[in-house]
């Protein structure tokens, strides 16, 4: 589980499944940041894990401030599905 900062918006909702450099992540929880008063794009802050570590996600069992982070493009986002079902 790691936090993705998405810069842009590639059109994902939360429940999205992305692959970002051949991995591919489902999108337990997205914050959009930037709207008002931020860079002059809208950035997606989502936490991104593999379909196995959505229990670990849904029952808090992980600290958030020790997850990796990483930022990329939404152009280097590959949306497989945009939403949850």
């Amino acid at each position: 589980m790691k936090n993705l900062i998405i810069h842009g918006d590639p059109g994902i909702r939360k429940g999205a499944v992305i692959s970002v450099d051949g991995t591919e992540y489902v999108c337990f929880g997205i914050s959009r940041q930037g709207e008002w008063h931020g860079p002059d794009r809208v950035q997606l802050w989502c936490t991104v894990g593999t379909p196995d570590e959505e229990e670990t996600y849904e029952r808090r069992e992980y600290v958030p401030n020790h997850l990796d982070t990483e930022a990329v493009d939404a152009d280097a986002v590959e949306v497989i599905q945009k939403k949850g079902s």
